[in-house]
């Protein structure tokens, strides 16, 4: 009971500085008539052309790598393509990670997201498919039964070692488990193909025409969908529900990659690099930037105690980075530490922020929040 009180108690005090961090900063908005020289026609071609495009293509290719790694698989069931399979896959939900972010546009019509990384999986869901060889992956109540995590149960949740994984793709139910496996690929496949062919042929010019500053134009549109992302997927969904953050208790099955169980802290800062990357208008895989928000706060002068926003911004994601480079495997933190204090403080950083980002810079940039807001945050 008193290490149920205590792990509650940090809790609640982490989170109360969090909520709290900026109750008394002042932050310098331009005047609505101020001279400002910036256009976000700019930021968004540099979107489009250097970061979202080509990190599609990255992933289309790593997506690609992934379903040639599981066909060697599938003809030689072997200890040695498992390794290379699952390796395949790593690279794939790094890469994934790289795009998560751009529920806009084409990803927004098929529900990316929800279809491909929809954690923790359903296990059960998935070995009953398995069994009675009858399922349809595009229906949205099957979301937790397929994509990266149900990869991650397939391929490193069946059995306790290596020798019992590969008898479930080598025993009496191989073609089962090998057709489910495959069709899950095929549908992660399919759907980045679709998101990308919409991107290359058509999107990508009505994103970029798309250049008002309105709720409904490309700018506003994607800030809003950037801070969603930071603020449920990335700071909630990788860190703050298996911490038991929004619950008063901890829930180590829902960190992502579960199964792997030593990749988690790999995935969130591949993502949070992706987030800061954006940020600054950083093309993709290089170190060459063009137009971002952090050039767009800075053109507004945009200042937070004095300080440059932009500065603070990325001061504020490299702290983050750092706390979670100290920390073990999330699930290993949060399954051996009772209270896991070290992650809660790490969380505390990521969640400092989101204030940042969901008050200060969309002030500053005349942008409203366009979606509901229900952790108090």
């Amino acid at each position: 009971m008193k290490k149920v009180i205590g792990a509650l108690f940090i809790m609640t005090l982490v989170w109360a500085c969090s909520s709290d961090s900026t109750a008394e900063e002042e932050v310098m908005i331009p005047e609505e008539n101020e001279d400002v020289s910036f256009e976000r026609s700019a930021m968004l071609i540099n979107w489009a052309d250097n970061i979202i495009i080509p990190s599609y293509a990255a992933f289309t290719a790593d997506m690609d790598g992934l379903v040639n790694s599981f066909n060697t698989f599938k003809a030689d069931v072997n200890e040695s393509n498992l390794d290379a399979l699952r390796a395949s896959w790593l690279n794939a939900y790094k890469s994934w990670q790289h795009v998560e972010m751009f529920e806009i546009g084409p990803a927004e019509t098929v529900g990316f997201q929800l279809n491909m990384n929809i954690y923790p999986t359903d296990n059960e869901k998935i070995d009953g498919f398995v069994t009675t060889g009858s399922y349809d992956l595009s229906l949205s109540s099957n979301r937790s039964a397929k994509g990266f995590p149900a990869l991650d149960y397939l391929l490193n949740g069946l059995g306790d070692n290596d020798t019992d994984i590969l008898a479930f793709y080598s025993g009496n139910d191989q073609e089962a488990y090998l057709q489910y496996t495959e069709d899950v690929l095929l549908d992660m496949q399919s759907l980045t193909a679709t998101v990308v062919s919409d991107w290359t042929n058509g999107y990508r010019d009505t994103f970029v025409a798309n250049d008002g500053a309105s709720s409904t134009a490309s700018v506003d549109r994607m800030v809003n969908d950037y801070i969603f992302y930071y603020e449920k997927y990335l700071r909630a969904g990788k860190m703050g529900i298996p911490l038991g953050v929004f619950s008063g208790s901890t829930l180590p099955r829902n960190v992502e990659a579960y199964y792997e169980g030593t990749i988690s802290n790999d995935l969130f800062l591949e993502a949070l690099t992706a987030v800061q990357d954006f940020f600054n208008g950083k093309h993709f895989n290089s170190s060459e930037e063009g137009e971002s928000l952090a050039s767009y706060l800075d053109a507004l002068n945009t200042l937070k105690n004095g300080e440059d926003l932009s500065a603070l911004l990325n001061d504020q994601f490299n702290t983050a980075e750092n706390m979670i480079l100290d920390l073990s495997a999330f699930r290993s933190e949060i399954e051996n530490n009772n209270p896991p204090t070290s992650m809660l403080l790490a969380y505390d950083e990521v969640q400092k922020a989101v204030p940042m980002l969901k008050v200060d810079m969309v002030s500053a940039m005349s942008i409203s929040i366009d979606f509901v807001d229900a952790d108090g945050d």
